[in-house]
């Protein structure tokens, strides 16, 4: 164990810290623990990967001698926070506060721990997006309602205020009692005016009653993620007929659609998943009959999340493929029409895509082509179950070099950098060892934001980190041609523009389209195959119908 040190006036040498790993392996835990008991207070840091050695000691006196540290306990310490004491805490400063309420939401929410709002889905809106979602003139408001389902602290109910609606036409509802009694106050402190209709409640439960209000603006980040048990999300979701989409985003699209006038406007704040994950597919079909008006990209907002924050705007009434959508994001804006959506696999919203984007892959697409749906044998990588145990750096006795997927590096494999033991019995997950051992195959990164694929003719093994195919035997594309096409910029521009993911997925490469007849050749050339498709490559590396 090493412990960073310091001498007494005595020379005496004296343990000051200690790293994660080391502190973790003391008390008996896991590093990610450690992280945990340093985010919730427990033990306490003095340098980067390094803990005081004095917090660790009172850890172990006070707490961990007292707590059972098992997986029960150490999932308890993510959230060590009293949320009774919080909301009790807040109710007060609600109370004595004279102005200032949209601070005191952003001190509130600071106050959860990153757990709790993981867990409840709590990321209040900043006001610049709120502003940016919902900032168009809106006419003739003095009779027109406006709901947020998720109001939160109230910022998108302020910015309606300020837009004109009237504060008695004004609706919010959240499980949070502070958000409600922050979201009252600040009615009241804008307008003067004393609101019942911001109520303590959770709006998809409130679905289930008969006749129940509909609103003709509804504006709303509903929570990401929110835990919800899978029973209660399937009854839900039956309900709007969701299908597979039960995540809490998706039911609360279908429920604001529902509480939604005719002809009524709908904005919501949802994690970039929602535009082009299989899970969200029925959720993105319902949205489709309607008119969408906008897609905005603001990135990463909210501290904590990795993930984009991407905005829909729509208004409920049938849709035309004819409408027009502006497709938005910091670096530019441009509009398309709702019919090149419809054309997407899996309803995909791609909101990068361009309209001359979209016009050049339907062009492409339209060509006469097959793809690899129900034309192909796919294969796993091994999943060994254990690596730490059974992968070596080192070549040695009864072990086999196996492949990862960042081995793989457009049209060429690296050398391998592990090892494992030749019995495939001893693992978690193996694909039919004839796969494997195929004659030829191709191999292909399976996390990745561009695709990778190598012709393999020598029965390499690979890791879960990389995927196999082999084509049918009357497929008509040799299998050297099809992975330098794979590899090509064209189909990565395809690929990017359409998926807009990190994950190469059998499902969609089973989309992508496979010109045969012009894929005879002894070598893969992409400035031919362009030529012949009637396609050329733009200065800044898109591609366009040749003009």
């Amino acid at each position: 164990m090493q412990q960073a040190t310091q001498l007494t006036l005595f020379g005496k040498k004296i343990p000051k810290t200690i790293s994660i790993k080391d502190s973790a392996l003391d008390i008996g835990v896991s590093s990610a623990t450690v992280r945990n008991l340093i985010k919730t207070g427990y033990l306490v840091t003095s340098e980067k990967g390094a803990i005081t050695i004095d917090s660790l000691k009172e850890f172990k006196k006070e707490i961990a001698g007292k707590e059972k540290l098992n997986k029960r306990a150490n999932k308890s310490l993510k959230d060590s926070h009293d949320h009774k004491k919080i909301v009790s805490t807040y109710l007060k400063k609600i109370a004595e506060y004279t102005n200032g309420y949209d601070v005191l939401g952003d001190e509130y929410q600071a106050a959860l721990s990153d757990s709790y709002r993981n867990k409840e889905g709590i990321y209040y809106t900043p006001k610049s997006i709120v502003n940016d979602l919902f900032n168009e003139i809106i006419l003739e408001k003095n009779n027109l309602t406006f709901c947020d389902p998720c109001c939160g602290s109230g910022n998108f109910i302020i910015r309606a205020l300020s837009l004109g609606f009237k504060p008695e036409n004004i609706y919010g509802f959240d499980t949070d009692p502070i958000a409600v009694e922050l979201t009252k106050v600040r009615i009241l402190d804008e307008s003067g005016y004393i609101s019942n209709n911001i109520i303590l409640a959770d709006f998809l439960e409130l679905q289930k009653e008969p006749h129940l209000r509909k609103f003709d603006y509804i504006f709303t980040n509903p929570p990401w993620g929110k835990k919800i048990e899978k029973n209660e999300r399937e009854v839900i979701g039956s309900f709007f007929n969701a299908g597979t989409s039960i995540d809490t985003c998706s039911l609360f699209l279908f429920a604001c659609l529902e509480s939604l006038t005719d002809n009524g406007r709908l904005g919501l704040l949802l994690p970039e998943a929602f535009y082009n994950i299989a899970s969200y597919k029925n959720a993105r079909k319902r949205i489709l009959k309607y008119e969408i008006e906008k897609l905005i990209d603001f990135e990463k907002p909210f501290r904590g999340l990795m993930t984009r924050a991407q905005a829909i705007i729509a208004t409920k009434k049938m849709n035309n493929v004819d409408n027009i959508v502006t497709c938005q994001n910091k670096k530019q804006s441009s509009q398309r029409k709702m019919s090149s959506f419809a054309k997407n696999p899996k309803s995909i919203l791609n909101l990068y895509c361009s309209s001359e984007d979209a016009n050049t892959i339907e062009y492409i697409c339209s060509i006469q082509h097959i793809t690899l749906k129900d034309n192909a044998k796919w294969g796993l990588g091994i999943v060994t179950g254990n690596n730490a145990k059974f992968i070596k750096e080192n070549p040695g006795d009864g072990l086999i070099p196996v492949f990862k997927g960042s081995d793989i590096v457009d049209n060429e494999l690296n050398t391998p950098s592990c090892y494992i033991p030749s019995d495939l019995s001893l693992y978690q997950q193996v694909s039919p060892i004839d796969i494997y051992k195929a004659r030829e195959k191709i191999i292909y990164q399976f996390i990745s934001s561009r695709l990778r694929f190598f012709y393999d003719t020598s029965q390499r093994f690979i890791l879960n980190s990389a995927n196999i195919l082999i084509p049918n035997k009357m497929f008509p594309v040799k299998m050297k041609i099809l992975c330098g096409l794979f590899n090509s910029d064209v189909m990565n521009w395809i690929f990017a523009k359409i998926f807009n993911t990190h994950k190469i997925l059998r499902s969609d490469l089973e989309y992508l389209p496979i010109h045969a007849q012009f894929l005879q050749e002894d070598k893969f050339i992409e400035s031919e195959f362009l030529k012949k498709l009637g396609v050329e490559r733009s200065s800044d590396g898109t591609f366009r119908i040749k003009r």
